[in-house]
């Protein structure tokens, strides 16, 4: 179940049910997500059919719009491409992401955002990033928490279990470790994360499926 005070909720942001089990809306999110990542352009045009059907419009972009940071920037825009021509939505004249002006604000809400989902690890990670390049650390909190991951259009707590998928999908263990104890540390129910990873089951292999599962399951067990 999700704590609101967990996910930073506000005003008008749609969170997860406090339920146990996943809605049909939030399945498509996730398999969009684990798409991008690591789909063909045939799986990522039937997501994105599903996702026109299913889910809020709004959701989808913001699923899209992160996507450059755990898939990269050619398959982000791959997937804007094709969702343009199949939701027949224009892009917005402007938005907030462009407004390089908002930087300090997206440094106090990335540092925020960032320590929420990775709760007593945060000051152990932002020492290991800055160890690794300080220009990553801050790439990290003020690009990727601050200015994607706090963009109000879609919820904490949806947005991890993207994450999640986005890493099962593409392999990357390290990342899907963090973020399954980031959904945890949001406020999403262990049941809701194992339905999503179980989500992803059509779309992975048997031994990336089985990693992702184990994985869980070594988290579950801390």
């Amino acid at each position: 179940m999700l704590d609101t005070e967990m996910t930073g909720d506000v005003p008008g942001r749609d969170t997860l049910p406090s339920a146990s089990t996943l809605d049909a809306e939030t399945v498509a999110l996730i398999r969009l997500s684990g798409v991008i990542a690591a789909g063909t352009e045939p799986q990522v045009r039937d997501a994105l059919v599903r996702a026109a059907t299913e889910c809020r419009p709004e959701w989808v972009e913001e699923v899209v719009l992160q996507s450059y940071l755990f898939a990269g920037f050619p398959r982000a825009l791959n997937a804007a491409r094709e969702w343009r021509r199949i939701s027949g939505r224009r892009a917005p004249a402007t938005d907030e992401g462009e407004d390089f002006g908002k930087a300090a604000r997206w440094r106090a809400e990335g540092e925020t955002t960032c320590a929420t989902v990775y709760g007593p690890f945060y000051e152990r990670l932002r020492h290991n990033i800055r160890e690794l390049h300080p220009a990553l650390d801050a790439w990290m909190i003020v690009e990727g928490y601050g200015k994607v991951l706090s963009r109000p259009g879609l919820d904490l707590a949806r947005r991890e279990l993207c994450i999640v998928a986005s890493c099962a999908a593409s392999g990357q263990e390290r990342q899907l470790h963090s973020h399954l104890h980031g959904a945890l540390n949001v406020g999403v129910a262990a049941p809701v994360v194992t339905e999503a990873i179980e989500a992803l089951g059509s779309l992975l292999d048997e031994a990336r499926l089985l990693s992702a599962r184990l994985l869980w399951a070594r988290v579950k067990g801390k």
